[in-house]
């Protein structure tokens, strides 16, 4: 699982400060979630091929969230993209984009479909046989999911050596992965956990952004390899997180926390401190494991 940022910063974009977006790479899926303005220079700066994308969840409608989407769009035209593209995001989204493809006079080369979103608890949106999509639904000035991604349990891993003890087909090897026992000719079973090993863990991640300091979501991110949660703010103004509705890096790291994830990524952040470092110190005096999400900042998780 592979996650790069696009920008992450609140509010106005700047050359050096670019707003909302990034790309999840997780089991062969490429995935952009919001997508700010500056999102396709940054794709392209990153090497991301556009082809790849199928997939783009937008958390809600604000500017700094969505304002790059039409763009993109018209680009992949452009480029006489013939792949489908899904849109996930609140709705209100896909009259917003067909208007301004209308009005453009710029209609798509490939079909584009739109997913809108209204309900208040956490529901599927996305599913085939590798991964599953959550919404996380938030607490902003507007309507706003964020997203959860959770691989699904992989095959079992053949133990070679334990295998090539027995007279087994490679015509075998498939139901072993897929957790069966091998019936030999004699009649004889082997039992799966003898010839196999477990698969790695399901990675998992949790995008909440834009929001303000909301527990109940703990259950729904509960133990995620990697969890992005917003900070707008240092204590120093968690005066105005209530009126914002943004959070805080301290009340970033009581959510990952309570919720037991690997990695705690903080972003989105006010560009009144002068320092980012100011967000990381403040946060693990609360958790542990936190990193800070800056623009073109790649994360590998094993």
């Amino acid at each position: 699982m592979k996650l790069t940022i696009l920008g992450c910063f609140s509010a106005s974009p700047s050359s050096n400060a670019k707003p909302t977006s990034q790309v999840l790479e997780i089991a062969n899926h490429v995935i952009l979630i919001d997508c700010g303005e500056n999102t396709q220079v940054e794709l392209r700066r990153q090497k991301i091929k556009f082809s790849r994308i199928k997939q783009i969840f937008i958390s809600h409608l604000h500017g700094d969230h969505f304002y790059g989407l039409i763009g993109l769009i018209s680009t992949f035209s452009l480029l006489n993209r013939k792949t489908d593209l899904h849109v996930y995001g609140p709705k209100g989204i896909k009259e917003i984009i067909l208007l301004q493809l209308k009005y453009g006079n710029a209609y798509t080369t490939f079909e584009l479909y739109f997913h809108e979103l209204t309900s208040a608890e956490s529901e599927l949106v996305f599913e085939d046989h590798k991964i599953e999509v959550h919404t996380i639904p938030l607490e902003h000035r507007v309507y706003t999911n964020g997203y959860l991604y959770k691989e699904k349990p992989g095959d079992r891993k053949l133990n070679m050596a334990q295998v090539e003890k027995y007279p087994i087909e490679v015509s075998q090897y498939n139901n072993l992965k897929k957790g069966k026992d091998v019936v030999l000719d004699d009649g004889s079973i082997i039992a799966n956990k003898e010839l196999t090993l477990d698969p790695l863990p399901p990675r998992s991640y949790a995008f909440c952004s834009d929001t303000k300091y909301k527990p109940d979501i703990i259950p729904l991110i509960k133990g995620v390899t990697g969890l992005y949660h917003e900070s707008t703010f240092l204590e120093s103004h968690v005066h105005l997180c209530e009126k914002t509705k943004h959070a805080t890096a301290k009340q970033a790291a009581k959510i990952a926390k309570a919720a037991e994830v690997g990695l705690l990524i903080l972003g989105h952040y006010s560009g009144r401190y002068k320092s980012l470092s100011l967000f990381k110190a403040e946060a693990e005096e609360v958790f542990d494991h936190v990193a800070l999400a800056e623009d073109g900042k790649v994360f590998e998780f094993d």
